[in-house]
């Protein structure tokens, strides 16, 4: 069975036969009106102690609810004298309903049982009948689970390779960390991305006692730093060979050791070095 193939007006079905299940156990008639020592002390009977209407209405209509629920849930329907489970609890419901409606016409002061029988039969078959037919009826009653939502590439708490070639804080064989002074980096506070101008040097104040406007860097000093690519991408020879040298995975770190033009000169896990002439994308470690 698949309970996921159930629609909205199947849980109405199910609710309903619910309801009449209850209302089984309830009087069927009201107390006479009567007062004072005379009156008979009459016993309430319910639904159990008539079994002609016990069958008729209140198990035909649980019943009908049970093989409307099955005979959807099926992924194949089951016939029996070429009608399927569905139609066959379809027209238990709607029996279950007309008796109700004609019992409780000729009741003499029906009780809780049988009105609350005649709502939930009603409503058993309205649901029963119409579900095929009305759109919010026929909307799943319970939704499929939807795809995790993808989180961006680098957001804090993504699985990262714990150790592995590149990972910032990681010793490597062949290589010193990110912003080691020994590769004339700076520390870094942060990540940043590719391309971000670095933090101007503040102004001497020794020399001027008046603010002086922050000198940029120098274009040409190159801090070496770990990245990280968002898909795979090639690494081409540095003598400008077309032909793809390495490929660079996303999930791993490599290290940027010199800038050519807009690309980067990378070192990969063996020690080859080559250029990547898309940094689109890119994260800094």
């Amino acid at each position: 069975m698949n309970i996921r193939s159930l629609t909205r007006g199947d849980g109405v079905v199910i609710g309903a036969a619910v309801v009449l299940f209850i209302a089984s156990f309830l009087n069927l008639t009201s107390a006479p009106s009567c007062s004072g020592q005379f009156c008979p002390s009459v016993a309430a009977p319910n639904a159990w102690d008539s079994l002609s209407l016990l069958m008729s209405m209140y198990l035909a209509g649980i019943i009908g609810a049970v093989l409307v629920v099955v005979g959807r849930s099926l992924p194949q329907p089951k016939k029996v004298a070429g009608l399927d489970l569905t139609q066959f609890g379809v027209a238990f419901t709607v029996f279950a309903a007309w008796t109700a409606f004609w019992t409780i016409i000729d009741a003499h002061g029906s009780g809780a049982g049988m009105i609350l029988g005649l709502i939930a039969t009603l409503a058993l078959a309205a649901a029963a009948v119409a579900s095929p037919l009305v759109g919010a009826l026929k909307a799943p009653l319970m939704g499929a689970p939807g795809p995790a939502a993808p989180q961006p590439y680098g957001y804090p708490g993504a699985p990262q390779p714990a150790g592995g070639y590149g990972y910032p804080g990681a010793q490597q064989p062949y290589a010193a960390q990110p912003g080691d002074p020994s590769l004339g980096g700076q520390p870094q506070a942060q990540a940043q991305p590719f391309g971000a101008q670095a933090p101007a040097p503040a102004a001497d104040l020794n020399k001027d006692s008046q603010a002086q406007p922050a000198a940029a860097a120098p274009a040409g000093d190159f801090a070496p730093f770990w990245f990280a690519v968002p898909v795979a991408r090639p690494l081409y020879a540095e003598d400008g060979s077309p032909t793809p040298i390495a490929e660079l995975a996303p999930g791993t770190w490599y290290l940027a050791v010199d800038q050519r033009g807009p690309g980067l000169v990378a070192q990969t896990q063996d020690g080859r070095r080559g250029v990547l002439q898309d940094t689109t994308g890119i994260q800094r470690g």
